[in-house]
């Protein structure tokens, strides 16, 4: 009981150790939180109290540290990039990369299901974005998998976990975030998430192949179609497929920088959607323009917030503190790499992946260099982890957007997502024992 006392006492009167103020924070944050405070607040007001009642330093830095978080070049591809997903969200380029797959492949056994993993990984390779691929191919396939005799357990999970490949295909905005803040290569990163996430596609698109197997008395076939039909496919296809032709091949042969191609893309989705296919007109731009602009604040208020709260953090030692006991610098590059997959696994389970992001890399960046790890093998797996939080419960945010997009309910949404996980855990181990899944194509195409 004693202990307990001088604890608060030592709270209340802002003694600088490590477990008083680790304890501070982190009562505070969950306060906040379960008050419904959204993750921006607890960030600020844990760094704010920390500086003035732990560490006395002027308060001023907060600001200079949050405008240093924004402020990189690199960041400036995000809001184009979202843009530039919100117009052909808006237009035809899902139905169309969709058309294009299924044309081949929806009339085989497990067709409709390998439709949906592929226009994940195609239309992740256009947006970006998880969420917008679980809006735009979801409302799509779904109800085409239901009318086939799919349960719509297998369904909703399917295309949850399918769209987080958009985390790891280009033109991730995680990986461009993560590339910020760890001083990596962007369009490195671009190219090594490829790998894994042609693999995960495979791996997903093989359990629905046996899955479809396993239950073919209640699933129907997709009648095949003709050449014609083909051919007018591939026709609708191929501007759409130009999205990430000039994302990867301008960054690639040196002609762009990610950020220069992450305008281009803004043009060309201007050009396909407005010129060519004539969906979408002057108003439908600037509402997308106005959507942009409320997406990329609240992104860039909390990359100025988390590296402010990064930084003060870092100022008083905490992470190195707590993960003294660990022992990583004298561990082996894998164990390194759980410690690092595990600990974002864990926070995405729970807090937005960005936030994560913010906050975790910042710790681990001086360990990885320490220990000789290549930053961008290590993005590519904490990428990974973010996917994988971003679809699990209890609060993954694809989860959310399912349920608002099928009106559904939690526990009917989650029932048939272990399969997948288990996928992704597989995806997580291979990728920390096997790195050239990530790293050999990006030293092929940068000669490295």
């Amino acid at each position: 009981m004693n202990d307990i006392i001088q604890f608060l006492s030592d709270i209340v009167a802002g003694e600088l150790d490590i477990y008083v103020i680790t304890f501070t924070l982190v009562s505070v944050m969950i306060v906040l939180l379960f008050l419904s405070f959204p993750m921006v607040v607890p960030l600020a007001v844990g760094a704010l109290i920390g500086l003035l009642h732990f560490s006395l330093v002027d308060p001023e830095v907060l600001i200079q540290q949050m405008v240093t978080g924004i402020s990189p070049n690199a960041l400036i591809a995000v809001p184009m990039f979202i843009f530039a997903a919100d117009i052909m969200t808006r237009g035809h380029t899902a139905n169309n990369l969709l058309g294009l797959i299924q044309a081949f492949v929806g009339h085989l056994k497990g067709g409709l299901p390998i439709t949906t993993c592929i226009s994940c990984t195609l239309f992740g390779s256009v947006s970006g974005s998880t969420q917008a691929t679980v809006v735009s191919v979801g409302q799509i396939m779904r109800p085409k998998l239901l009318q086939a005799g799919y349960k719509d357990s297998f369904v909703m999970a399917l295309i949850i976990n399918a769209s987080d490949i958009a985390f790891l295909i280009p033109p991730s905005i995680g990986l461009i975030l993560y590339g910020t803040l760890a001083n990596a290569s962007v369009g490195e990163l671009f190219i090594a998430g490829i790998g894994p996430g042609i693999v995960l596609t495979i791996f997903f698109a093989t359990y629905s192949y046996f899955y479809s197997r396993k239950h073919a008395d209640s699933i129907s076939l997709v009648e095949e179609t003709n050449r014609e039909e083909k051919m007018e496919a591939i026709r609708k296809s191929l501007l759409p497929l130009g999205f990430p032709a000039l994302i990867i091949g301008g960054i690639y042969s040196g002609i762009v920088t990610p950020t220069e191609a992450a305008s281009f893309a803004v043009l060309y989705a201007i050009v396909v959607e407005c010129v060519f296919y004539r969906i979408l007109g002057t108003k439908d731009v600037l509402d997308a323009a106005l959507s942009t602009g409320l997406i990329t604040a609240v992104v860039f208020v909390l990359v100025g917030i988390g590296q402010a709260f990064s930084w003060y953090i870092s100022f008083e030692q905490i992470p190195q503190d707590l993960l003294a006991p660990l022992d990583l610098s004298s561990a082996s590059h894998e164990y390194i790499l759980f410690v690092i997959a595990l600990a974002f696994f864990v926070g995405c389970m729970f807090v937005d992946s960005l936030v994560v992001l913010l906050i975790l890399t910042p710790i681990f960046a001086p360990i990885v260099d320490a220990a000789g790890l290549d930053p961008v093998h290590v993005g590519v797996l904490i990428t990974l982890q973010m996917a994988i939080g971003s679809a699990t419960p209890p609060f993954g945010c694809d989860i959310f957007t399912a349920i608002a997009i099928f009106q559904r309910p939690y526990l009917e949404v989650i029932r048939g997502t272990l399969p997948f996980f288990l996928i992704l855990l597989v995806m997580s181990a291979l990728l920390i024992f096997l790195p050239d899944i990530a790293l050999l194509p990006r030293d092929i195409l940068f000669s490295k």
